[in-house]
């Protein structure tokens, strides 16, 4: 977008990383105090500000301002209770009534001292990082000095000679067809592009648009475009909706799954891996995807007719084209073809995707009919995933005022509800962070920023300050207010990521990541089959301490584009003046 030219790179904090070596000795050592545990980045000045204590007795605590050294607030922890997702004891000391801003030291009775900050915007820096990420994951350009800085690289597939698997073959381009499917983000630590969890992806970035529009026209993070007339997030989203453009079939509207190589390359920077891609298989699930992502980015793009004249009509356009295919296509579930090892992204359950669609479609062209979905829909909404997005539909239409009211009213009740669950999980906790076991999944820190944006759905609907702390809640845990004592964004915090699955931060030349990423997280799973350690007493064997800072656990450090998206849109979020 236009406007300032002295940008920040975003990443000048940490240049260079510590030796592998000490930093992993830190970090053990850090696991290993007793430290309270708290948000690594400092709070908001009326924001809920929360600090975990170990052990199995309430404790005594003072915060002191570290310039002056003058105690400022006293208090107790709260009586303490058992986490199970951790296998620990603890007590919360709030200190929420401490509103200046400033520095200050926290000491707790036989703990070790920390810091902590009030600032009036603790999380600009981090969220500005967050989606500067997905320039860092653009296919199909070089990443320049002045915007990459020490993380530039060569261009890397370019995709415009993409071929045609013989799973999606058809008389118009049969196997072996060369299309062009340039641009788009890499969906992960891997370099394929999938149409099920970009949509997801690209979604949440227009909805972030859509809910903050205020605090995003005039913002710039560094990125090529930064100089011309849109906003920078509509630039670095439309980067992946022109990639998901090409991604359907304009003889008949129906969209591939994926495009892809056949198998996961190793450890190589994108100029270096040149195996044939292909685009395979056309399936309902990527067409109702797709249907909905271009019918929100067709209204979206409506206010920007003079600087992209015809986008709106054209992705309106492709959009119905993809409900119309998949309405004669309703059973196209994915089948991974046997030489083809890359992910699979498959889901049998449809309904939540022609719900979201619909829902879409809906807003796009005022014709009821596309809301039979959602109103067949049976069960309970619930944070949104890139395999069950039923509750974005939810959120479309919560605020659409040509929704007659009983409507509406039903649809924001059902996300009420949703909300109110979550509250009282956060209430329950003896973290007071709304994660259950069912919770640690794959992707467990993007479950966490899921359902903080739910809890924003509703307090749009109804603010209560009980949603805005569950909120924080949630941001608090991926930020250093868990067992691991880690912030869970590479470049941020105290303590961070070092050695994330994601191939371009593992085959450059420099030992720091890049910044910005949020890691899937603690799960118990151990897909990968790497060795889990830690000090903790449950480290690798409870659902919240089963985490491995290493290249090998893409099980819980690997990084993903529909991970960070929840994380920008929650700090986007927590920007505003919420109450």
């Amino acid at each position: 977008m236009r406007g300032r030219t002295d940008y920040p790179l975003l990443f000048d904090r940490k240049l260079q990383a510590k030796p592998l070596l000490s930093a992993l000795i830190k970090l053990a050592e850090t696991q290993a105090s007793a430290k309270p545990k708290v948000n690594q980045l400092g709070f908001a000045p009326h924001a809920q500000k929360l600090l975990v204590v170990p052990g199995r007795q309430a404790v005594p605590f003072q915060v002191n301002n570290q310039s002056s050294g003058k105690t400022v607030l006293q208090g107790q922890s709260s009586a303490a209770k058992f986490w199970p997702e951790s296998g620990e004891w603890v007590s919360i000391a709030d200190f929420s009534t401490l509103t200046t801003q400033g520095r200050y030291q926290v000491e707790v009775a036989g703990l070790t001292p920390i810091t902590v900050e009030i600032a009036a915007e603790p999380y600009a820096q981090l969220h500005d990082a967050a989606v500067k990420a997905y320039y860092f994951n653009r296919a199909s350009m070089a990443l320049e000095p002045r915007f990459a800085g020490p993380w530039a690289r060569a261009a890397g597939h370019p995709d415009t000679q993409i071929q045609v698997h013989a799973s999606a073959a058809s008389d118009h381009r049969p196997a072996g067809f060369e299309l062009s499917a340039a641009k788009g983000w890499y969906d992960a630590g891997d370099y394929n592009k999938y149409v099920v969890n970009s949509g997801i992806t690209s979604f949440t970035l227009l909805q972030a648009w859509q809910d903050f529009a205020d605090f995003y026209r005039d913002r710039s993070w560094n990125i090529p475009e930064s100089t011309n007339d849109l906003p920078d997030i509509l630039d670095e989203t439309l980067w992946n909706l022109q990639w998901l453009s090409a991604m359907q079939d304009p003889n008949d509207g129906g969209v591939y799954h994926k495009l892809t190589e056949l198998n996961f390359s190793g450890t190589l920077m994108p100029d270096q891996v040149t195996a044939q891609r292909y685009v395979v298989q056309k399936t309902t699930a990527a067409a109702l995807n797709f249907a909905a992502v271009m019918a929100k980015a067709s209204r979206t793009f409506t206010e920007f007719e003079t600087q992209l004249p015809g986008l709106s009509q054209q992705y309106r356009q492709q959009a119905l084209l993809a409900w119309q295919w998949a309405k004669q296509h309703p059973d196209s579930i994915y089948q991974q073809p046997k030489d083809v090892s890359t992910g699979a992204y498959g889901d049998k359950q449809l309904a939540d995707e022609w719900a979201w669609a619909g829902a879409e479609l809906y807003l796009l062209t005022n014709d009821r009919s596309y809301l039979q979905p959602l109103l067949a829909l049976e069960t309970p909404i619930k944070a949104a995933s890139w395999a069950n997005v039923g509750a974005l539909g939810y959120f479309a239409l919560a605020s659409a005022t040509q929704l007659e009211p009983a409507l509406r009213k039903k649809v924001q009740q059902a996300i009420q509800q949703a909300a109110t669950q979550i509250m009282a999980e956060h209430q329950a906790s003896a973290y007071q962070v709304a994660m259950s076991k069912n919770d640690f999944v794959w992707g467990s820190n993007a479950v966490a920023m899921n359902k903080a944006i739910l809890l924003y759905q509703a307090w749009k609907i109804a603010p209560q300050p009980e949603l805005q702390q569950a909120m924080q809640g949630l941001l608090d845990y991926v930020l250093g207010r868990n067992p691991l004592q880690l912030s869970y964004v590479t470049g941020f915090g105290q303590h961070s990521p070092l050695n994330i699955h994601h191939r371009p931060s593992a085959a450059d030349a420099v030992q720091a990541p890049i910044p910005g990423w949020l890691v899937g997280g603690a799960q118990p799973g151990k897909q990968d089959k790497c060795t889990y350690y830690g000090t903790l007493p449950a480290a690798g064997t409870q659902p919240a301490t089963t985490y491995l800072d290493d290249w090998c656990s893409y099980a819980t450090n690997e990084v993903a584009i529909n991970w960070n998206a929840p994380l920008v849109y929650v700090t986007a979020a927590l920007s505003q003046q919420m109450l």
